[in-house]
């Protein structure tokens, strides 16, 4: 099973709520639907089990052009 994830600020602890979630959908223990509940409900004790850090891989971080700041150099 592979699962990207990609945004700001993702935690690794987040992905593995996620990924441990989807993990009962695909047991049968959770619809697909009840995903929908799940980030609606916007806390940690809605989501299933956090998955084990075994297997999780950093691939790539980007950062993108930000706003200058003061006291940047040109």
């Amino acid at each position: 099973v592979v699962v990207e994830v990609e945004g700001r600020g993702v935690r690794a602890s987040v992905v593995r709520t996620m990924v441990g979630t989807l993990g009962e959908v695909g047991a049968g223990l959770r619809t697909p639907a009840s995903m929908t509940a799940v980030l609606d409900a916007r806390h940690r004790r809605a989501a299933g089990p956090t998955a084990p850090a075994a297997g999780l891989t950093l691939v790539a971080v980007r950062y993108g052009a930000r706003p200058p700041r003061a006291g940047d150099h040109c």
